[in-house]
């Protein structure tokens, strides 16, 4: 057990990863959620760390140079408000953030290679009200025990990120090369709890954790092997979203799969992602499958697309129905390999829908930048209402931008849907990080 003292409100909270959350036994949330003070309802849920009620954006640049050291990583937060989020230049000063291991008040000392953000996740783990920030290294030593891996938890507060005492912890026992943190989860796993919960994975699998008395726990291992509705799951999901898709009060899980060899067989092995509609007793099957080949989505399934790489969950048009953002880094355009590209498929009363599909790309008209080879743009993608208005504006990373610094998009959202016209991008150096060979983007919270 890993006993990690810290002076803060107690909470009960049990916990998995984003990348075995089939086996976890998830359940509709219940009336209250995290993220605002005082909320109520599905649409109080996000990340919003100085519970001033507009969403934030935490992004990771695991390849960030700090203080010198080449990977030591870092993260920016950018707060939202009425007119969004911004970068340094076009903002007054403490909308944004660049937090290290060598921020004051951080666990920790930066590195080279801890790789800090290389995962990040977003929950209010303590019920404070406040969502909390979840920040993998999985490059961390532990003294001669290299590659061990270290999770630092940035707790929310009124002041946003950091101002609050912070926790770093490793493994009960830390092995080498074992990347404790290389994945991080936080979300609701039960209705018996009104904090969200944790989980992290390494090369050993996905360890447990709560918190109780002041204390942090570690509960052991996960059983990964059976969805909550009692089907068998494929090893190969890759990532999850949930979110209230057909508005009937209970949040839907979507998850992005690799193919397999019978997708191939099928000309279907691009990617594709698995929708369960939650229930009163959580998410249940069979799934409601979804690809390129899907009638009406746009585009053509194809080998290495890794369509549903990323997935986020959130409402763009305001009509009560929560949309489903789909990356695929490994997309082709035209003779362009592995450029990448993102869509979006729309909620209804049935479900996903196809009806008013989109798909973008940087050669889409008003979409800043040109496609290029390598580019992995949608490696992550986000649906996020950073200035109040009802509808959920997409960002989006392409990491391996411009010889591996990594630039951010951000798609506003309007009645129709998302909008390429308007669209912006903005690097590290606009938030104040070390750009060069940071991956900026290679990891954004859901």
């Amino acid at each position: 057990m890993t006993n990690v003292s810290r002076k803060k409100v107690s909470a009960a909270v049990a916990s998995a990863t984003f990348l075995l959350l089939a086996g976890a036994g998830i359940v509709a949330a219940p009336a209250s959620y995290a993220g605002v003070p005082g909320g109520t309802s599905a649409v109080d849920r996000n990340s919003d760390f100085n519970g001033d009620g507009y969403d934030d954006v935490l992004i990771g640049a695991p390849g960030g140079t700090v203080d010198g050291k080449e990977g030591a990583g870092y993260v920016t937060v950018q707060y939202g408000a009425p007119n969004g989020i911004a970068t340094n230049n076009t903002v007054p000063k403490g909308r944004t953030a660049v937090i290290s291991q060598s921020t004051p008040g951080v666990p920790g000392t930066s590195e080279t290679y801890d790789s800090f953000g290389q995962a990040i996740a977003t929950g209010d783990l303590d019920g404070d009200g406040y969502d909390d920030a979840i920040v993998g290294a999985p490059g961390e030593d532990e003294g001669t025990v290299e590659d061990a891996g270290r999770v630092t938890v940035l707790y929310g507060s009124k002041a946003g990120l950091g101002a609050e005492t912070n926790d770093s912890f490793t493994s009960a026992t830390p092995k080498a090369g074992a990347r404790f943190g290389q994945s991080v989860a936080a979300a609701r796993f039960t209705g018996g709890t009104d904090t969200d919960s944790m989980a992290v994975l390494d090369n050993n699998g996905a360890q447990l954790f709560t918190y109780h008395t002041g204390i942090l726990h570690s509960l052991g291992t996960l059983n990964t092997t059976t969805h909550p509705g009692g089907h068998r799951l494929q090893p190969a999901y890759l990532t999850t979203a949930s979110g209230d898709i057909n508005h009937d009060g209970y949040d839907d899980l979507v998850l992005g799969q690799l193919s397999s060899a019978d997708d191939k067989a099928e000309g279907d092995d691009g990617g594709k992602i698995a929708v369960y509609y939650g229930s009163s007793e959580g998410p249940t099957g069979p799934a409601d499958w979804w690809s390129q080949n899907s009638q009406g989505v746009p585009g053509t399934s194809e080998h290495g697309d890794a369509w549903g790489n990323d997935l986020s969950v959130g409402d763009v048009d305001g009509d009560g129905y929560a949309d489903v953002a789909v990356g695929a880094p490994g997309e082709d355009i035209g003779t362009v390999q592995d450029a990448g590209a993102v869509w979006l498929l729309r909620g209804s009363r049935d479900g996903v829908t196809a009806t008013g599909a989109q798909s973008f790309d940087q050669n889409t008209a008003n979409i800043p930048g040109t496609a290029e080879a390598d580019d992995a743009w949608g490696s992550q993608v986000r649906l996020a209402d950073t200035n109040r208005d009802g509808r959920a504006e997409l960002v989006a990373s392409a990491p391996g931008e411009n010889s591996g610094d990594g630039y951010v998009w951000l798609l506003p959202a309007g009645p129709g849907g998302l909008l390429a016209e308007g669209s912006s991008l903005y690097g590290a150096a606009d938030l104040g990080g070390a750009a060069k060979a940071a991956r900026f983007g290679a990891a954004i919270d859901e």
